[in-house]
């Protein structure tokens, strides 16, 4: 009986101290934030979230840009930190799916050697070109570049980027040739469109609604499900006649791989809580931003998912990183 009583008191002060460790794990020194990117909506989503981090784990949040190879620079950097929760990866598209496909070799596994956290928030993008193209709709888009293939080019983020492919995945559905020139980052992309320096692009919202709200540039389609709330005139590229057209940009955290679950459990819990406070709700979902907030579990699927989507818009265009 005794041993016993001993026994149960031991299992309850092990499960207490279980609770208490994913409690209590907090950062001993400042957390670096990679984002593998210059610009971009994945910047503003690190900046947005690093002072409420710095509040709920009382050590400072540093985001730090580390752009190039298509995002797989700062992934790496990530992927090859100490697994101690003081390096985090905001990831999308580009270095966590898309890039397993288009780079050769990848210098990481995005499955095996970063820590899903949490998907944050996805989005669809505009197709979006600038008054002086002539091109007024996605059909009258289509007909120049079938007149005259390969002389419209378009303007995207990076390599390998939803900006990138998902032109290509138009490419394909519409059967026409298109000349892609990458940028290094947002900023100089949709400069050069609102500039009229190169005719069309795909973008997510956050990036160029302002620009259409003046007049700048036109937005001709979408590649969501349904049309945004906040352009209900704009219609979905499904709506224009390509079926099952949808290309999600989407933005999750990570830590490198092998980080202890109490850490990435602890992470996950404050930046779920961080996407539901109202105020920064709002402003993600002024940038038409959906907030997805999912489990680790449930972001390792969507990675899994995602990289046989893309691979196959991929293959099929033989898009290849520059």
């Amino acid at each position: 009986m005794h041993v016993q009583t001993h026994h149960i008191i031991a299992i309850i002060f092990a499960a207490i101290s279980v609770a208490a460790s994913a409690q209590d794990w907090s950062p001993t020194k400042p957390v670096r934030i990679i984002v593998p990117i210059v610009g971009s909506t994945n910047d503003v989503l690190a900046r947005m979230l690093a002072p409420k981090l710095q509040e709920a784990l009382g050590q400072p949040f540093i985001v730090e840009n580390k752009p190039g190879a298509g995002g797989n620079i700062g992934a790496d950097f990530v992927a090859k930190s100490p697994p101690d929760g003081h390096t985090l990866l905001v990831g999308y598209n580009g270095p966590l799916a898309v890039n397993v496909t288009l780079f050769d070799k990848m210098p990481y596994d995005p499955l095996k050697d970063l820590a899903p956290i949490t998907l944050a928030v996805k989005s669809p993008q505009y197709l979006v070109t600038h008054p002086k193209s002539g091109i007024t709709s996605l059909k009258d888009f289509v007909a120049q570049a079938k007149a005259s293939p390969d002389k419209l080019s378009y303007a995207s983020i990076a390599v390998g980027s939803a900006s990138h492919l998902t032109m290509e995945m138009l490419k394909l559905a519409a059967d026409i040739k298109v000349t892609h020139i990458p940028y290094k980052g947002t900023a100089p992309a949709v400069t050069d469109l609102v500039g009229g320096n190169v005719p069309i692009g795909f973008f997510v919202p956050g990036n160029v609604q302002q620009f259409a709200k003046e007049g700048r540039l036109i937005l001709l389609a979408s590649t969501g499900l349904k049309r945004f709330p906040g352009t209900p005139n704009v219609p979905t590229m499904i709506e224009s006649g390509f079926a099952d057209f949808e290309a999600q940009s989407w933005i999750g955290f990570l830590a490198p791989g092998g980080t202890p679950k109490n850490i990435i459990d602890r992470y996950n819990r404050e930046v779920v809580k961080i996407l539901r406070f109202p105020e920064i709700n709002q402003r993600l979902q002024e940038m038409e931003f959906e907030v997805v907030a999912t489990s680790p579990e449930q972001f390792t699927a969507w990675i899994r998912s995602e990289i046989p989507r893309w691979g196959k818009v991929i293959k099929a265009t033989g898009a290849k990183a520059d």
